[in-house]
């Protein structure tokens, strides 16, 4: 897993060298839930990263004025945000997407993050049991991340609760039930009910991690050892028009800053 030794290493080191990357801020909820297979699919097109852990000592969020190029919000594993179990920087985190929002940052969130980013676009989340489930989910539209996500795709969901979506959010892939399981606000934020760069060992360091956790594990294990493979593949596709629907590859903003002022930047 992608680490950096401080809080603005990453946005630091953007600037540097002839041509200046653009830098996704990334807020990180669990030891277990990280990017995964994401990360290559970033470090590959030269998009750097920077993980954001205030559930660890001494950890922050970054601050609203942080020069991210994008924010994503990972999962939660048994933390949500519909009452029953709630994530601890859960107002702190609706109010952070929603200053990134107003000011047109591209805003990614998977599982407990697509909740909050309903939530900040005017949604909500609706209370569900601890589940860890695979299932197909199916594309709603031909368009969908520029045409690059796949027409059907399998999403792994480890998650409590469940996003539900402001007025005017477009769905691009429902599930099997016909719930929303990738969607879109405004002109380039996503809410995806997974993790498309789930691993294995994600979900094993979760089950490790909390003593709460479903209770078809072990069955849950096995499905997702033998759609690993087929995961990476669906990959490749859904990061090309991730990246391109947020503009990843433009512009970056770091490089205006200074080292003193990065240093400012978490809350």
């Amino acid at each position: 897993m992608g680490e950096c030794s401080s809080a603005a290493d990453a946005f630091k080191l953007a600037g540097r060298g002839e041509t200046a990357m653009n830098v996704v801020a990334v807020i990180q909820h669990t030891s277990g839930e990280y990017l995964g297979l994401m990360e290559d699919h970033l470090e590959g097109r030269r998009i750097r990263f920077q993980y954001f852990r205030p559930f660890a000592g001494g950890g922050e969020l970054p601050a609203p004025d942080l020069p991210a190029d994008a924010l994503f919000l990972l999962g939660g594993g048994p933390w949500g945000s519909a009452g029953t179990r709630d994530l601890p920087t859960l107002e702190k985190e609706i109010e952070l997407t929603k200053w990134r929002l107003d000011e047109g940052t591209p805003v990614v969130g998977f599982g407990l993050g697509a909740q909050i980013l309903a939530i900040a676009a005017g949604g909500g989340s609706e209370p569900t049991d601890l589940v860890f489930e695979s299932a197909m989910a199916t594309r709603t539209r031909d368009d969908a991340l520029n045409g690059f996500l796949p027409e059907t795709f399998h999403q792994v969901v480890y998650m409590r609760d469940r996003p539900v979506l402001p007025e005017g959010a477009d769905i691009l892939a429902v599930t099997d039930g016909g719930a929303p399981a990738v969607f879109r606000v405004g002109n380039n934020s996503y809410g995806f009910l997974g993790n498309p760069g789930i691993k294995l060992g994600m979900v094993e360091d979760l089950i490790m991690e909390f003593e709460e956790v479903p209770g078809n594990s072990t069955e849950g294990l096995d499905t997702l050892r033998s759609l690993q493979r087929m995961l990476e593949d669906e990959l490749v596709p859904i990061m090309t028009g991730l990246v391109q629907c947020t503009a990843l590859m433009s512009s970056p903003r770091a490089a205006d800053m200074t080292p003193d002022e990065l240093d400012k930047q978490v809350i």
